[in-house]
């Protein structure tokens, strides 16, 4: 789980208005949890959020800085305020060995800049053909140690399968940053310091207790961990050893801990085995955005029906989520929908976990249509236009087929250059103009 001032407060809302397009959401698919707090669109019906690391941003190489004086002498105090809290001095100079001040840590925390991006876009990523197929694939490996998880746990596997997804691309993007490094970096540089101070203490007592050895403690620049990307303090909380061989390891090649983990911090926040965490339906015409808090039978009796036609099952009680307003998608959402948001406080985050888990079920794909304003590009030729704008000079960082604010920019100074609007819309308009000029 992430933190507060990495992610927007909340990316989508119980949309009350009639907003033509959706909020913009952010880029990046890892969770963090926060408190539950009420939130509104602008005057122009979108959210301006901020950015938290692509998985570009886990594998760069450290840059050193000449504060490193300074910041080797905060280390040896609180290396004793550490010894003076209970941690081995063995284990405290373990732990710091070789550490030392990583500027590419507080670039990346100082240069989070905000741009906007739509609910259709971050679907396109958090569910993607590839991301759907990879979680497949996935979920029939593993699939007796996540049936396993459900039966213990009772959180469907696909909604584990779904987090995994969503957090570290099934594994793939754990992120290889030592974690006492990063943390104490951020608690040194001081913007975030308390903070950062308690996750690097946590962390000393995950090292203390024996679960990784300080060379396998490793993450992203702002000190998530594992498969599913956990902070330290979230891990001594809630994670748990699933395998039984005395560890809570989640950093490790076999996920079983980490998924567990997963499963039990949603247990742990409510998770109703057997309720999905929301439906697409059908709104009759002339419907007026509500936020109120109704059964499905009661919503079918005012004409919300399934993309069927059919009433939705008694559930439990459910809300009318309007992503993009009364013009896209409608959804009826469940407490199992907040549940995940305690993973991630954000509509689009919970979105994307359900929306994937019912993709990597076999289910369909969102069945109604965006106010997009554009034809979009499957994951295929999204990568195909990062790659033709990489040849033409322009700075994409990676080509993984996530559009995030460089894929964003570069787009737009493309169209710049030939004259078009600067829309920055991953356009099939758009890749046409990169094949032809």
């Amino acid at each position: 789980m992430r933190f507060g001032f990495l992610t927007p407060a909340i990316l989508g809302v119980f949309i009350t208005t009639n907003a033509a397009l959706a909020g913009p959401v952010a880029q990046s698919l890892r969770p963090e949890p926060r408190p539950v707090a009420a939130t509104a669109p602008n005057t122009t019906g979108a959210l301006s959020l901020r950015p938290t690391p692509r998985p570009a941003d886990l594998n760069t190489t450290p840059v050193m800085s000449t504060k490193n004086a300074a910041f080797q002498r905060w280390v040896a105090q609180y290396k004793a305020r550490a010894v003076s809290r209970g941690i081995s001095p063995s284990v405290v100079n373990a732990a710091f060995r070789g550490v030392r001040y990583n500027a590419d840590v507080i670039a990346k925390d100082r240069n989070q800049a905000e741009f906007k991006k739509q609910i259709w876009d971050y679907l396109d990523n958090a569910v993607s053909s590839d991301r759907v197929e990879k979680g497949q694939r996935a979920l029939r490996r593993h699939n007796r140690t996540l049936t396993r998880i459900e039966q213990t746990y009772g959180v469907e596997k696909e909604i584990v399968t779904a987090v995994w997804g969503l957090e570290s691309y099934y594994g793939d993007k754990r992120g290889t940053i030592n974690l006492i490094e990063a943390m104490a970096t951020l608690a040194f540089d001081g913007r975030r310091g308390a903070f950062f101070e308690k996750q690097l203490f946590a962390a000393l007592q995950i090292l203390q207790s024996g679960d990784v050895a300080p060379r396998n403690m490793q993450g992203s620049w702002a000190g998530a961990m594992g498969h599913t990307q956990f902070i330290p303090t979230s891990y001594l909380a809630y994670a748990v050893d699933f395998t039984g061989d005395g560890k809570r390891d989640i950093w490790s090649n076999d996920p079983s801990d980490a998924l567990a983990s997963t499963a039990a911090y949603l247990r742990r926040f409510g998770w109703k085995t057997g309720q999905p965490w929301g439906v697409e339906v059908r709104l009759p015409r002339g419907f007026a955005p509500t936020n109120a808090k109704r059964m499905p039978s009661a919503w079918a009796a005012q004409g919300v029906v399934d993309m069927n036609g059919r009433p939705v099952r008694d559930y439990g009680a459910a809300q009318i989520l309007l992503p993009a307003g009364t013009a896209g998608a409608a959804f009826m959402v469940f407490d199992n929908f907040n549940v995940i948001k305690r993973y991630n406080n954000a509509d689009a985050y919970a979105l994307g976990v359900g929306h994937l888990a019912d993709r990597i079920a076999g289910g369909p794909p969102i069945q109604a249509s965006w106010p997009r304003g554009y034809d979009p590009l499957n994951f295929d030729q999204r990568q195909e236009l990062q790659r033709r704008l990489k040849r033409k000079g322009y700075a994409v960082e990676k080509i993984d087929g996530i559009v995030g604010p460089n894929t964003i920019a570069a787009i737009r100074a493309f169209q710049q250059s030939v004259g078009v609007a600067p829309d920055g819309y991953p356009s099939q308009q758009v890749l046409q103009l990169l094949r032809t000029r």
